[in-house]
Formats: C-alpha cells, sequence, structure tokens
C-alpha cells in the first residue's frame, strides 16, 4: 500500500504542477461552473499532506491566492482514497464529510468530486464541483463532470508523457490543448453533422486530414456514413450504406474494433481494396480509422485520410483514439437528443388539434416550444366546432416545462374538450365543472385558461361569451384597426378554492379579430410582459390589412427563437359575414 501512494505521488511530481495556476486546469474549472452552474470548481491534486489547486474557479480569500488547503480541509482525499466519486448533497449532516473543516472555512456544503487519473489507473486527484447550499445532483449534471473529468485525466497523463520526454513537450503541449478543446467542443454539438465538423475544425493545423469521417455500426453489421455531405454526391450515394462483404478503412475499424492504420495506398490496396478507387479518384494517399467505443462493443469509426502518406507515431495515436472516446460520446449524446426530439415534436403535435374550417371564422395557429431540450411543455390552443353557427375555442398554459408539464396539459386539454362536447353552458360555469372533475380525477397542476364560445348571429356579426382563469387577456382588434385588450380573469385554475368566475360577453361586427397567446410569445426575464403586450399592439398596427398567416408570423418573431425562455401559442380568429 506504501509503494502504492509512493507510486501515486511520483506520478504527481511528474505532471510539473503545484499550487500555482495553470491556464489548462483553470478552463477545466471554469466549464465545470458554467456546464453545472456552482459557485466553485476545482482541479484539486492530493499531495502527502496538502492538496492544491492548479485549476481553480470561484474560490474565495484567502483560498484563492494560496491555491491549497492542509488535508483537514479536503473533501478530495476520499475521492483519492475510494478511487470512486464522491457525492454529497449536504456535508453538514453526511457522516463522511460532516467534521470537514471545509464546511466551515470554504462553505462547502453540496459537492460533486469525480476521480482523476493518470495513464496506469491511479487517482491523483479530483476535479469537483462545490455549492455554498444543500444540492441535489442530477444523472445529467454527473454525466458532465465525468466526461470533463475524462479529458482532465486525458490532458494530466500527457503532461506526465512531457515531462518524462521533455524534447517533445511542445508536440504533447499541443496535443493536449486539441483535447481540452474537443472536450469541450463536441460536448456543446447536438447533432451528427456538428460533430463532424467540430472534429474538422479541431484537427486542422494539427493533424491536418484532407477529410474526416464519421461511420455508424449498425445492428445488422450495415456500416452507415454520417458525413456523406463532405463528399461529392455520387460517393455520397455510393457509401451511403453497404454490407459486411464490403472491405473499407472504417468498415475494418469498426467490426473488429481495432484502429486500423493505412501508411500508403499499397496498405489500401490490400486491406481495404473496395475503397482503392475512392482514394485515387480524391487524390487520398493514406488513411487512420479508429473505432467509436460503445457499452456493448464499437458503435462506429472515425476515419482520417491524408493526400500524402501518413504514419501515426505513439503520441498520434493516444491522441487519436481519445479523441474517437469523445467523438463516440457525442454521437450518442446527439442520437439520442434526435430520438427525443423526434419523440417530443410527435407528442406536441398529437397534443395540439387540427384546426376546424367554417364558413363564418378564419383560423390560423402557431406554436414554438421553449429554447431548451425540452422540446415539450404545457402550453395549448384548441378549436371545436360545436355546430354550423358555433364554436368553442381554448387557450391555456400548465406551470412548468417538458413532459410533466405537457402530460398535464394532455388531460386538461381532454376534460376540457369532452365538456365542451358534453352540453352548453356558460364558460364560467363550464370551469368549475372542469375544476371540480380534475380534483375528483387526481389531475393536479397550476393553470390558466381562457374558455370562450364564437356564435354567429343571424343577422350578421358574432357574440363572443368567455371566462377567464388567470390567462393573459386576448387582443382585440376590430374592423377599423382599433387594438384594446379584454378584461382580465379572475384565479387561476387549481389556485383557490370557492372561485366564483364571470362570463363575459361582447359582440363582434365581421372583420374582428381576436389574438389568443400564451405568455412565453412576448415575454423573458429580461423583456418584461407588459412590453411584450405593448410589442404586440405594434405588430398589429403596423400590419394594417395583412392576412392571419402574415400577422402570426410576425407575431412569433417578438421573442427570437434562440432566446424564448418559454413555450409559445398563438392562436388568431377573424370573423367573417357568414
Amino acid at each position: 500500500m506504501a509503494d502504492d501512494d509512493g507510486q501515486r505521488l511520483a506520478a504527481l511530481l511528474r505532471t510539473g504542477l503545484d499550487a500555482v495556476a495553470d491556464p489548462m486546469f483553470d478552463r477545466f474549472a471554469s466549464m465545470v461552473r458554467t456546464v453545472l452552474g456552482v459557485p466553485v470548481a476545482l482541479v484539486s491534486l492530493v499531495d502527502a499532506d496538502r492538496q492544491f489547486f492548479p485549476g481553480a474557479c470561484g474560490l474565495g480569500e484567502p483560498w484563492a491566492q494560496k491555491r491549497q488547503t492542509p488535508l483537514s480541509h479536503s473533501f478530495c482525499k476520499h475521492v483519492v482514497d475510494a478511487a470512486q466519486p464522491l457525492i454529497v448533497t449536504d456535508a453538514r449532516v453526511d457522516p463522511r464529510v460532516r467534521d470537514n473543516l471545509a464546511i466551515e472555512d470554504l462553505g462547502v456544503v453540496g459537492y460533486a468530486g469525480m476521480p482523476v487519473f493518470d495513464a496506469d489507473g491511479r487517482v491523483l486527484g479530483s476535479l469537483c464541483a462545490i455549492d455554498h447550499e444543500p444540492r441535489q445532483w442530477t444523472e445529467h449534471e454527473l454525466s458532465a463532470l465525468s466526461d470533463l473529468a475524462a479529458a482532465c485525466s486525458d490532458s494530466l497523463q500527457l503532461r506526465i508523457a512531457s515531462y518524462q520526454a521533455s524534447d517533445r513537450a511542445e508536440l504533447v503541449a499541443e496535443r493536449s490543448r486539441l483535447l481540452l478543446r474537443a472536450s469541450s467542443a463536441l460536448g456543446a454539438a447536438a447533432t451528427s453533422d456538428e460533430v463532424v465538423d467540430t472534429v474538422r475544425d479541431l484537427v486542422i493545423g494539427t493533424l491536418d486530414p484532407a477529410y474526416v469521417g464519421v461511420s455508424w455500426l449498425e445492428s445488422d453489421g450495415l456500416i452507415q456514413l454520417a458525413s456523406g455531405r463532405l463528399l461529392p454526391p455520387d460517393l455520397a450515394e455510393h457509401w451511403a450504406t453497404y454490407g459486411t462483404e464490403v472491405r473499407t478503412p472504417s468498415g475494418l475499424a469498426a467490426r473488429s474494433g481495432r484502429t486500423v492504420v493505412l501508411p500508403d495506398l499499397a496498405a489500401v490496396a490490400e486491406q481495404t481494396p473496395d475503397a482503392l478507387g475512392t482514394f485515387h479518384r480524391m487524390e487520398w494517399q493514406a488513411a487512420v480509422s479508429v473505432p467509436l467505443p460503445g457499452v456493448h462493443g464499437p458503435i462506429g469509426a472515425l476515419t482520417f485520410c491524408w493526400k500524402q502518406r501518413y504514419t501515426p507515431g505513439d503520441g498520434e495515436h493516444a491522441v487519436l483514439t481519445a479523441l474517437a472516446g469523445y467523438v463516440a460520446q457525442a454521437l450518442q449524446r446527439a442520437s439520442a437528443y434526435d430520438d427525443r426530439r423526434t419523440a417530443a415534436e410527435t407528442m406536441q403535435k398529437a397534443l395540439l388539434s387540427p384546426l376546424p374550417v367554417l364558413d363564418h371564422v378564419r383560423l390560423v395557429a402557431r406554436y414554438a416550444p421553449a429554447n431548451r431540450a425540452d422540446l415539450v411543455g404545457g402550453d395549448w390552443y384548441d378549436a371545436v366546432r360545436l355546430d354550423d353557427a358555433r364554436m368553442a375555442v381554448v387557450i391555456g398554459d400548465v406551470a412548468g416545462h417538458g413532459v410533466t408539464a405537457a402530460a398535464t396539459m394532455g388531460h386538461y386539454r381532454s376534460m376540457l374538450r369532452a365538456l365542451l362536447v358534453d352540453r352548453y353552458d356558460y364558460p364560467s360555469v363550464l370551469l368549475a365543472r372542469f375544476e371540480r372533475a380534475a380534483k375528483l380525477l387526481g389531475v393536479g397542476g397550476m393553470a390558466t385558461v381562457l374558455v370562450a364560445y364564437l356564435t354567429a348571429e343571424p343577422g350578421g356579426g358574432h357574440t363572443l361569451t368567455w371566462a377567464n382563469a388567470g390567462h393573459i387577456p386576448p387582443t382585440l382588434v376590430l374592423p377599423d384597426g382599433s387594438v384594446s385588450q379584454l378584461p382580465n380573469g379572475g384565479p387561476l385554475l387549481g389556485g383557490l378554492r370557492g372561485v366564483t368566475r364571470r362570463t363575459h360577453t361582447r359582440s363582434l361586427p365581421a372583420g374582428s379579430r381576436l389574438v389568443l397567446y400564451t405568455d412565453g410569445l412576448i415575454e423573458t426575464r429580461t423583456f418584461p410582459i407588459d412590453d411584450g403586450i405593448e410589442h404586440l399592439r405594434r405588430v398589429i398596427t403596423d400590419h394594417p390589412g395583412a392576412g392571419l398567416d402574415e400577422l402570426a408570423d410576425a407575431a412569433m418573431e417578438i421573442i427570437a427563437p434562440g432566446e424564448r425562455e418559454d413555450d409559445a401559442s398563438l392562436l388568431l380568429i377573424e370573423t367573417l359575414t357568414p
């Protein structure tokens, strides 16, 4: 055990790091702080009698200046001793660390630390995230921290290699910077195309290949090219999908699970003869294809081609292998995100009913998710044809985001539809029935909703009858261009008991327009709702005579898609002469 610790301390010494800021490891700490949203992040290396921080972000004084503490203040020593992550929700009550002096002196309450290793698997320290309050760490946060810790370990290993071979120090440092850039840039790639583009940008100026290719290994053994857009169209089509009988660098690496090195055209002809024609056409002379690691074996291959002979050395080989690991993680995240996005979009479309077609009104609707990965939310609109003269419309917003809010919204929408077609009630009475039904059926969730009936009158014009439970009042545009808001509504659903709601009635001449919407259309944390309502009014007045589709598109641009913080639903209604 003493020998093992001695070897660990020797490896720590070979990093050349001490209680002094190192730009690379400061960047790791900064990335952890940004990605996890914590006040403090550290790269902490554990010595015989202290821990020191070559990477630190957000650390208070005097520790930020000292860049070290005695082991009495070290949570990271537990990571080193156990050689596994340490996850602490509240250090003040956790028996493993509740007596640690860092709780009082450094304000460490929530803690998540991932081990960082040398090339022989020795734990040198920890990449850790620190909160001053209790913290329930999510699976996503811990996965991101683990990915960054793996990249941090790679950088430490490259530093040690640099120490052992000082004559190649600058080359190793460049590779380390490449891997650091890769861990950060690939973590932000959301699609397979972005992954390919990111790898190409990363290797320019270092490995300098003429082509970077990514291929998937399907469950039936077929190889599917993911980077075909980087090839001439006919080649992309030719290599789009091929079977086990076709011998290519990507196919050989993906199926064998080993790196395929083809230093010249003779090697290409011998090992992957089916690819030789493509190499001649593209004027490639050499290739290296690295398997992309997955949980149950390779998931594909990362392939580099050069227009000159190329044989990777040990250092290049290590970099390519590490880069393939980052690419595999990024591709799997992108694939999962694509699957989730497709499922979410399908779910949301299923929950948003098609608009009915009526002779006496014209309807246009829009929906946009927030700028998040959820892609679904609690906003909805609905329009139900009740008979030839009458239509019911609904606009609502369930509190919260994501699948949970969308599921509650689905329950609410279905219940309201059933009540609307069951029998006619004053809208205020219908909302009271709806609240009672939701309570009896155990459907919970705060929400705002407006329910209205629009009835075509025999003598011309329409009558609007509505009740509002806490929703933003619709905007009314009369045929003369005047713009106003309908009266405010009462308390939101699920808020107060024994609420009495009012039913409102308004006559609308032919050519009137109603604008119903949720707050995500006009509001962000930095753009108040009153400003958004005024902006919507300007959009309406700036587009006199515009069709409903044009007006809807203009309204959806009030908040830029990349800045949207909440889901947005919009329903436009124009009354016509029957």
